[in-house]
């Protein structure tokens, strides 16, 4: 018998590990994580992004869509990302759960809660009050956070 919510895990997987792959394009700084998301759409990645991959402080949430030359490109999509998408922008830039809300993406498959080096975090929460499906797949937060390891020697 044919097990679809295994095929799908692994399926998650693999767009979470291009995330990981995007994550790892980012510059290391001393004052933020690096990130990185892909969005997808009928199977099909419409775009992807990496922390500070676009002039202006940029997440990778963030860069993804603005890749798009529309945000509601990602009307119905998935997007997956290495950390929790913000809630919170010390930059004063929009946060990248309103960017989701705005683009109407029904689905975020995160690979780690943000922890709270910098602020505290409350995307999950937020996206999930505005209909959108969450999912963390744990299993892969170790490879999430490899990227960060600058930042969280103390982490867990």
């Amino acid at each position: 018998m044919f097990n679809w919510s295994l095929m799908m895990t692994h399926i998650s997987s693999l767009y979470m590990r291009i995330a990981i792959e995007q994550a790892n394009l980012s510059n290391p700084i001393s004052t933020a994580y690096c990130v990185g998301a892909v969005i997808v759409k009928n199977e099909i990645i419409i775009s992807t992004g990496y922390s500070r991959e676009l002039p202006g402080n940029t997440h990778a949430e963030e860069c993804a869509l603005k890749k798009l030359s529309d945000p509601l490109q990602a009307k119905n999509s998935t997007i997956f990302t290495t950390m929790e998408p913000c809630s919170k922008r010390l930059s004063g830039n929009k946060p990248c759960v309103e960017r989701i809300i705005e683009s109407k993406i029904s689905k975020v498959v995160l690979g780690i809660k943000e922890p709270s080096k910098f602020v505290k975090c409350e995307g999950i929460d937020i996206l999930r009050e505005n209909g959108i499906e969450v999912i963390i797949i744990e299993e892969l937060e170790d490879e999430c956070l490899k990227c960060n390891k600058h930042l969280l020697e103390n982490h867990k």
